[in-house]
């Protein structure tokens, strides 16, 4: 069962997180469930284990942290297939205490006010290479679990912390889901970006600039582009085109990026030859617009809570991330036409790219 109990106790949480298992011998605590990634360090993952030493029959008790990538269905794993890949785990012998006293963290001083004499403690420090929580938004047509990445703390019954041939029985064990996430940080000036072009029969080239107010966006906020054009052919411009396009690397075997256009709109415009032209356009991704496309990447929940489209993935450059990265891109298409000898047959785009960050603000 999973309790949210409040506890006076302790100023430093709103609600405690349990899990007990289901032969009542052990119960996972933590004060919460988001952990944080800085980019340069993560939030230490601290948190509780109850344990009643007369229902282990000289069994050990230990905890384990995993960042895993899913496959999706777990209903497949009855053919022995596994379609869950650890991409890092981390064991900890909770009971015996294997370690003596270790000094205890303000969240464990809590909890152990709330559970007592059988508390016993244990914390992870997870890597700065790791993905934060992100799953693949399912079909209309899609169910069981969704394919992404996730964090599992669980607590377990056992002889030995990692023997392959010890049976552990779901009754001896109690997990829950935790999230890794990460918040925008301070705001710099946005990305700009010129392109002069220019085509055939014409002597003279299209001129481009676009340029994005600020570095990051908040999900959900408008997305001012400012679109400046000098256009010195002979043709006229139509219609200016603004999209925004999510592009989620799957880290895993191998290599793959995949593009899905999250937003798009269409602005009739006409700019005449040799005259120019500044305006700001708006667009808004949303994932209620999307909610059609399978495989698009969203920030990850825990149980039924809403989401959104997944936020960038923030890294220090030349750190190698496994899982799934993403990042987004604004596309700045300008359609001219008509002209010259030929007319409309050399009817051409002007296109440039911006990148854009897509994040959730940090909580006050």
């Amino acid at each position: 069962t999973e309790d949210t109990t409040g506890s006076p106790s302790a100023a430093i949480m709103s609600k405690v997180f349990k899990k007990t298992s289901g032969n009542g011998s052990i119960a996972l605590y933590l004060g919460r469930r988001d952990f944080v990634d800085h980019v340069d360090s993560v939030d230490v993952v601290d948190g509780i284990v109850k344990v009643d030493p007369s229902g282990l029959n000289g069994r050990k008790v230990f905890v384990y942290l995993a960042c895993a990538f899913r496959y999706g269905s777990d209903d497949l794993d009855v053919i022995g297939l596994s379609f869950r890949r650890d991409i890092w785990i981390k064991k900890v012998q909770v009971y015996p205490p294997a370690d003596g006293n270790p000094t205890k963290t303000p969240m464990q001083e809590s909890l152990l006010k709330k559970v007592g004499e059988q508390g016993c403690p244990f914390s992870f420090q997870m890597p700065t290479n790791l993905p934060c929580s992100v799953s693949l938004h399912p079909g209309p047509k899609d169910d069981g679990k969704a394919c992404g990445v996730d964090f599992e703390v669980k607590a377990y019954i056992a002889n030995e912390a990692n023997n392959p041939d010890e049976v552990i029985e779901k009754k001896d064990t109690c997990r829950l889901m935790i999230r890794k996430i990460q918040f925008a940080p301070t705001n710099k000036a946005g990305p700009k970006v010129e392109l002069s072009k220019q085509f055939m029969m014409s002597d003279k080239p299209i001129h481009l600039e676009a340029s994005l107010e600020k570095e990051i966006y908040y999900h959900g906020d408008p997305i001012n582009v400012i679109v400046k054009i000098n256009n010195e052919t002979s043709k006229t411009i139509k219609k200016i085109k603004v999209s925004v396009d999510q592009l989620t690397n799957v880290v895993l075997y191998s290599s793959d990026t995949y593009t899905k256009e999250v937003c798009s709109e269409e602005f009739a415009e006409n700019i005449a030859a040799n005259s120019t032209f500044e305006k700001s356009f708006q667009v808004t991704p949303m994932l209620s617009n999307n909610k059609e496309k399978r495989g698009l990447a969203v920030d990850g929940k825990l149980k039924d809570e809403d989401t959104n489209l997944a936020s960038t993935t923030l890294s220090q450059g030349d750190k190698e991330i496994q899982g799934i990265i993403v990042h987004y891109k604004v596309k700045i298409a300008v359609t001219a036409s008509g002209g010259g000898l030929l007319g409309g047959l050399t009817g051409s785009d002007v296109v440039v790219e911006l990148p854009l960050t897509l994040m959730s603000p940090k909580p006050a």
